[in-house]
């Protein structure tokens, strides 16, 4: 059996890595890597396929072919071919490829082109999911066709939540296949690379991670607000008493924003240092031996937490749970994540809780791919306080989907809701207009008409 892996990240890369060290991909045939870049400008980023650090991942697989050299100049996520094109594009791809009639086909990011183009190509494969990070967590934000879903045998994840299953595609049946923080890390240190920069800062001064993730290019908040969060960051570090802040901005992080937190930072008497190389966070938190690493909503923070058992925290989450727009936003299961495993005190730290809640609130983001999650849904909303119930979701959801917790409906929405695909207005209009009509009837009955 040909096992194909139509990957685009290091996060996706390292957990099909894992997977494959820990036995889950032995089928006896040929493993290919198909690698393509996601980025909106792939020219001004490089792919799995060339970055240096990633060949020990990359020497698992038999053969490597470029989605990218074979889709250019026409971008990966803009592969949309028609129906018409597909029975030619596949037997091309199968010359090209040389691929067998026993196809395992392994992606990631399955709602959007390529991924969902390569299984439309070969309808016959087996689908196996790889995650990527905590959006695994999340149901399924388009429904697929059922010809897809069927197919999907598996779900292989990294599992940086012990014990919390991923929602996306539980409706379909699909096994969960969870890859050990031990094994995942193990990859993740076949990645670390001689870097000058960060070895400077590995001098063993007790030291806080601070990430940066750029909500405002999200949309999520204002520039200022950003900054104001990032700021909350810092203070929160300061409570470990670290003699250093080390900040990992983003990529797109305008110079201001590291002008702000080295403030911050000395404020509180800390030294303060950037680090903007290409080593992941976790490999940096292990590098630098962080006392706790702080950041937004970031796959890093329970990784980090799962691989090191380092204390972490987050800043903004709440603010960010309000603001995400529509309410089905992929990133909402992610911030809930992290804000249930980082607040003081959190009422989600026992295994089954924290499930319940992922539960909920992957059943209101998407209530009918995930509508065997709606009893787990009013388990929760029955027994949280209207504070909770605040935090996690939105009021006019839980009134659309008349949960458990919902505000009270007044007389003018009540006569307005939908009843049976009509408003309540609209229904008793027609009621009346039927009644009419069998008096008239019975009237022209009576008169011998």
């Amino acid at each position: 059996m040909t096992q194909l892996f139509a990957l685009h990240s290091a996060y996706g890369l390292a957990t099909a890595a894992a997977a494959i060290d820990e036995g889950v991909f032995d089928g006896g045939g040929p493993r290919i890597l198909v690698p393509f870049n996601s980025a909106r400008v792939p020219e001004t980023t490089r792919g799995i396929d060339e970055l240096p650090n990633l060949a020990p991942l990359r020497a698992r697989f038999d053969r490597i072919e470029s989605l990218d050299a074979l889709l250019t100049p026409l971008h990966p996520s803009s592969w949309e071919p028609s129906n018409g094109e597909l029975l030619v594009l596949r037997r091309l791809l199968i010359r090209a490829w040389r691929l067998d009639d026993d196809l395992e086909l392994c992606v990631q990011s399955p709602q959007v082109a390529p991924a969902r183009t390569l299984l439309s190509l070969f309808p016959d494969a087996r689908l196996t999911i790889i995650g990527d990070g905590l959006m695994t967590y999340s149901p399924i934000r388009v429904a697929l066709p059922r010809t897809v879903v069927e197919r999907i045998g598996r779900v292989v994840y990294a599992d940086v939540v012990p014990g919390i299953e991923p929602l996306v595609f539980a409706e379909a049946g699909a096994a969960r296949v969870p890859v050990a923080a031990g094994s995942f890390g193990h990859v993740l240190a076949e990645t670390a690379a001689s870097d000058p920069e960060l070895d400077a800062l590995a001098d063993r001064t007790p030291t806080a991670l601070v990430l940066g993730q750029y909500l405002a290019a999200l949309g999520l908040v204002a520039l200022a607000e950003e900054i104001a969060m990032q700021a909350e960051m810092v203070d929160r570090a300061a409570g470990w008493a670290p003699g250093r802040i080390v900040f990992k901005p983003h990529p797109a992080a305008p110079p201001q924003l590291v002008e702000a937190l080295r403030e911050r930072a000395l404020s509180h008497g800390m030294e303060f240092a950037v680090y903007d190389g290409p080593e992941s966070a976790e490999l940096v938190a292990e590098r630098l031996d962080a006392v706790g690493v702080v950041a937004g909503f970031s796959t890093a923070l329970p990784t980090v937490q799962a691989l090191s058992g380092r204390p972490i925290a987050a800043a903004g989450t709440a603010a960010v749970l309000r603001r995400l727009a529509p309410y089905e936003n992929s990133n909402r299961v992610p911030a809930t994540i992290v804000d249930a495993l980082t607040r003081p005190a959190s009422p989600y730290r026992e295994t089954g809780r924290l499930q319940l809640l992922v539960d909920a609130v992957g059943y209101a983001m998407q209530p009918v791919i995930a509508a065997h999650l709606r009893p787990r849904a009013e388990e929760l909303l029955r027994t949280i306080s209207a504070t909770e119930r605040e935090r996690y979701f939105a009021a006019k959801r839980l009134a659309e989907l008349r949960l458990p917790g919902a505000p009270r409906e007044g007389l003018a929405r009540r006569m307005l809701r939908s009843a049976g695909g009509v408003g309540r207005v609209e229904e008793l209009r027609l009621t009346v207009a039927g009644a009419r009509k069998r008096a008239a009837r019975a009237w022209k009955v009576m008169r011998g008409r």
